[in-house]
């Protein structure tokens, strides 16, 4: 078939493995300058629209990445923000402080109440 979408998706592939131009192909091929370009675009919407479907943005995940610090970085560094300090000499410094229940959950979790 000639004028099937694989004989033009071949010479399109050709284009671009030789390195030459559309037109300069076309006419060394005996084919149709216009048509040429009209395939070229035609395939490369839709390589572009596939693309896109592809980089689809990824659900967010719900845990944080966390940063240990030992105690001569904490020293040195001023912290903004809020720390909350927990038994066990732990503590949780972030940059925001964070939602009422979120600290509530926490602290009963710390006493081990649930």
């Amino acid at each position: 078939m000639k004028n099937g979408r694989n004989y033009w998706a071949e010479h399109v592939a050709a284009i671009k493995s030789q390195g030459v131009t559309a037109s300069a192909y076309a006419r060394q091929h005996g084919i149709s300058v216009a048509a040429m370009y009209y395939w070229q675009r035609k395939l490369q919407a839709q390589v572009t629209v596939h693309s896109v479907a592809l980089a689809a943005p990824k659900p967010q995940s719900k845990f944080v990445a966390l940063r240990v610090k030992d105690a001569l970085e904490q020293i040195s560094q001023p912290s903004w923000g809020c720390t909350l300090v927990l038994g066990g000499g732990m503590r949780l410094e972030m940059s925001a402080l964070p939602d009422p229940q979120w600290l509530v959950a926490v602290g009963r979790a710390n006493q081990g109440g649930h």
